[in-house]
């Protein structure tokens, strides 16, 4: 049995590479980047009005000047025009480019206008004001979105921005996930008393849904040759398999013997944590497999605590820890990680986790009333309340 340490090292260190595609921009949302985003021009690619009102030559106005002719108005989208008379002015709205011959914007809330004529009613302004120069916020050809990064709203506007309709990203694995067991039924069927509906295949499905992974799912019965047979196919067919059950030493448990006869590396098959007991992971040049045992929650911790970070190492996305303070003690005396499921809240401006009490791996529905993991290391027995732990969120 190895640590939560050493198993995650060992995940990390078996990542994937999937291949570079190019998508249409508007699809990229949650997928990673793969190449640098650059400024296409200055940005803003001119000097740009930042207020509605009117844009005169600072000098009349410092030599005393408060009354201005309307020479005509400065149009966002429309070409640059030019003040003939540096004693006049130009009505300017907000985006439009500076015209010629002008430097100073003065908001309409500051001036009067009668009969074409502007007239200011304040005392001071400043030279340049209210004008967004050309280039300030970036160069042509500066860096504006680095590679790797994952694209959210902020990116596929800047991507718009820059004429970049199709974009490099990260393919997705394609992805197999596989329940066993002769105890499941569909989840539109009436369950048997020794029956119950299969659930964990599809909380995979989600799971992977939030990395923007579509997934594929199959249901194989405690049937040794059928389940061989199957895997022999998808191990050709997909880069990972993700199943939930049949890996402990029950009988009808056959997941590990089928592995080993299918010449999978196994990596390893037994980490020392609660929930998420025996856990099997392995692979070959072009599959990774992932057999978490058949209990939900375990199912559940073991996707978020080694599946996610495999796939964000896997596509080059760098995730930072997050942790929470304890609300409470805890005693936990089995030298095995504990992954406690916990409520979150923010409590004097520290996140806060509370323990949730449930019955075990098998009771999905705590779920429901809880946030994230607080993971807390096997080298003792007592947390005290106000101990900072890493968390991993689901909500």
């Amino acid at each position: 049995m190895i640590s939560v340490q050493e198993a995650l090292h060992i995940v990390l260190n078996s990542v994937q590479n999937f291949g570079i595609e190019e998508i249409p921009f508007l699809k990229s949302f949650g997928r990673i980047l793969k190449e640098e985003i650059t400024a296409d021009r200055d940005f803003p690619p001119f000097n740009r009005v930042s207020m509605d009102g009117i844009a005169i030559n600072y000098l009349s106005f410092k030599k005393g000047q408060r009354s201005f002719n309307i020479e005509g108005i400065q149009a966002a989208g429309s070409a640059q025009i030019t003040l003939k008379n540096t004693k006049n002015c130009f009505e300017v709205m907000t985006g439009a480019v500076l015209p010629n011959n002008v430097n100073t914007v003065i908001r309409y809330e500051d001036v009067t206008i009668e009969n074409g004529v502007a007239t200011i009613n304040i005392d001071a302004i400043n030279d340049g004001q209210n004008i967004h120069l050309k280039g300030k916020d970036f160069a042509l050809g500066d860096i504006l979105i680095s590679e790797n990064t994952k694209i959210s709203a902020a990116e596929i506007g800047v991507l718009a921005t820059v004429g970049k309709s199709f974009v490099k990203v990260a393919k997705q694995p394609k992805v197999m996930i596989v329940s066993t067991g002769d105890e499941l039924v569909g989840v539109d069927e009436i369950p048997l008393e020794h029956q119950i509906r299969r659930s964990n295949v599809f909380t995979l499905v989600s799971l992977l849904e939030k990395l923007q992974i579509k997934s594929e799912t199959d249901h194989i019965a405690d049937d040794k040759p059928i389940l061989k047979s199957k895997i022999e196919t998808y191990l050709q067919e997909y880069d990972v398999l993700l199943f939930s059950g049949a890996v402990s030493k029950g009988k009808f448990d056959f997941l590990p013997e089928i592995l080993d006869e299918l010449g999978i590396e196994k990596l390893f098959h037994t980490v020392a944590q609660r929930p998420g007991k025996p856990f099997w992971m392995g692979t070959t040049k072009t599959c990774t497999v992932f057999a978490f045992p058949g209990n939900p929650i375990s199912t559940f911790v073991n996707c978020l605590a080694y599946f996610h970070p495999w796939y964000f190492k896997s596509v080059g996305l760098e995730l930072n820890e997050e942790t929470a303070i304890l609300g409470e003690d805890v005693t936990f005396k089995p030298n095995l990680t504990y992954f406690l499921q916990v409520k979150l809240e923010l409590e004097k401006g520290f996140l806060t986790a509370f323990p949730i009490s449930g019955n075990g791996s098998g009771d999905l529905a705590s779920l429901v009333k809880t946030d994230a993991f607080i993971q807390l290391s096997d080298d003792k027995i007592e947390f005290k309340k106000g101990e900072s732990h890493p968390i991993i969120r689901y909500r």
